[in-house]
């Protein structure tokens, strides 16, 4: 079979396309969907040894000797000093959730035992800021920043241990913060969290190069994903019994979701994409929705891969409330030996699914082309392989260089044409609830740094004052969401003409 041709490529990418071109709005969503956007604590909020926090491991590997002085989030965007500032702009933009994730070795700066007075302070009084202009919290409790007292003293997350600790960090931030927060994310995108950071990835909280042989670089992947869906499912239980009914909220997991599609339209390559579905989705929600892991998985991996017990199984399966989804690029997937994109991440994971990943148009695995029928294809797998189970898409964005421009016009192209995706999928019977524009602001980022940025508002990291700038993004979002913008209508073709006015840096 021939392989699909750059030609037939954008003759496919050109149809599909069609399907966003009518105007839409805000009110074409359901009245309950949210619209939000999205950070993380240490990518936002600076501030790493102030008011008591300790260091997590994110903040030892971002101070590992690289050469570059400012390869780190010590300042970040300042969130912790300027999240009142931040609050504003997200109320005037008409932003109707904010997602963020609560530091763990700022609340509790031993990764157990007494809580930080400070830390539990800040995120009150964010969450306040937040309910007093009209917008949702979304919190993730795991966004990579586990204290690195906890990493030193059993390894992290390939260590049981962590569940138990996981679970008592997520008691408190229920019993603190849950009477003002319904949408609790317990780990960010856990699959390529396992996948990027244990066996041959980056592993947090030690100074590269690693010396694997400490561990089973074969097996720790599968182990530490595995003691994610224990300490989710421990986390969720524990807030269904004891606060679910009082505060009425949600506890969901999200992974990183690529699109995938078969290279070709032989059997083999249709057959390598369900093996590549079924590792990158099937690893994480078969267990949440049916109890247990693929069954290719457990053929695959044999005694590499962790048995759930009776009741282990049965206390994951349903543990979910929603599935965070988030995406970024689409791929397609051959049988064949390629040059693939994403096996520098993991190469004995993407060994063990038997597939190449191939970019889609001018992709690469961190800059990329706007996919959205990718996306819809993700919706549709959720709806017809894991029962249409909720989703909020928790991250979605256009990465550019840094500085480059105020009239990020690619960027709002990218996400008009994501949130289209989203409203077909929803109209094809997706239960997708939520879309999240990573990022609000820009952010220490988590392979870029700060030379790439995702942010609707440009900040000025040479300023002490880390000053904000709203970019052409920030408007247009703001004009869809207040309701006086259609997509692929005039109304955005003037909004650029307008904004190019005041558009430099």
């Amino acid at each position: 079979m021939k392989p699909l041709s750059l030609f037939s490529s954008f003759i496919l990418v050109t149809v599909l396309a069609t399907c966003y071109i009518d105007a839409f709005t805000r009110n074409d969503f359901p009245e309950d969907f949210l619209f939000g956007a999205a950070t993380s604590a240490y990518q936002w909020e600076g501030a790493f040894d102030e008011d008591g926090k300790t260091p997590s491991v994110w903040d030892t590997t971002s101070h590992c000797d690289n050469g570059d002085n400012v390869s780190n989030g010590d300042i970040a965007s300042d969130g912790y000093h300027k999240y009142k500032e931040d609050v504003k702009l997200m109320a005037e933009m008409g932003l109707e959730s904010f997602r963020f994730s609560i530091s763990w070795s700022r609340l509790i700066p031993n990764g157990r035992g007494p809580i930080n007075p400070k830390g539990l302070l800040f995120y009150k009084n964010l969450i306040k800021e937040l309910r007093g202009h009209g917008i949702e919290p979304q919190v993730t409790l795991y966004h990579y920043d586990l204290p690195q007292s906890l990493e030193d003293e059993y390894g992290g997350w390939i260590n049981r241990k962590v569940i138990e600790d996981f679970t008592a960090f997520a008691d408190v931030c229920f019993r603190e913060f849950g009477d003002d927060v319904k949408l609790w994310t317990t780990i960010n995108e856990a699959t390529l969290f396992a996948i990027g950071s244990y066996g041959d990835g980056m592993k947090y909280g030690h100074c590269p190069p690693i010396n694997y042989s400490t561990g089973n670089s074969c097996t720790e992947t599968y182990i530490a994903g595995h003691n994610m869906l224990l300490a989710h499912a421990s986390a969720s239980n524990l807030y269904k019994l004891k606060y679910k009914t009082k505060q009425r909220g949600s506890v969901g997991l999200s992974i990183y979701a690529y699109g995938l599609y078969p290279y070709t339209n032989s059997k083999d390559d249709e057959i390598a994409t369900q093996r590549a579905e079924a590792f990158l989705f099937g690893w994480m929600l078969k267990p949440l929705v049916f109890g247990d892991y693929p069954d290719i998985m457990k053929r695959t991996l044999g005694s590499r891969l962790p048995v759930f017990s009776e009741e282990e199984s049965e206390q994951v399966k349903g543990s979910s409330d929603f599935v965070g989804v988030i995406h970024y690029n689409t791929f397609y997937v051959t049988n064949r030996p390629a040059p693939s994109l994403v096996t520098s991440i993991n190469k004995l994971f993407f060994t063990d699914i038997g597939a190449s990943l191939i970019a889609t148009g001018n992709a690469s695995l961190f800059e990329f082309d706007a996919i959205p029928w990718g996306l819809e294809g993700i919706l549709e797998h959720l709806k017809q392989s894991y029962n249409n189970p909720p989703i909020y898409i928790l991250e979605n964005g256009k990465p550019m260089k840094h500085g480059s421009t105020l009239q990020d016009t690619p960027r709002v192209e990218f996400i008009q044409a994501y949130i289209g995706a989203v409203l077909n999928a929803i109209k094809n019977g997706s239960d997708t609830r939520g879309y999240f524009v990573w990022s609000m602001v820009d952010l220490y980022e988590l392979l870029g740094g700060y030379m790439t940025s995702y942010g609707m508002y440009y900040v000025n990291f040479s300023d002490p004052g880390r000053k904000r700038s709203p970019k052409l993004s920030a408007s247009w979002y703001s004009g869809f969401l207040n309701g006086t913008i259609d997509v692929a209508s005039q109304d955005t073709i003037q909004l650029q003409r307008k904004f190019s006015g005041s558009s430099s840096l």
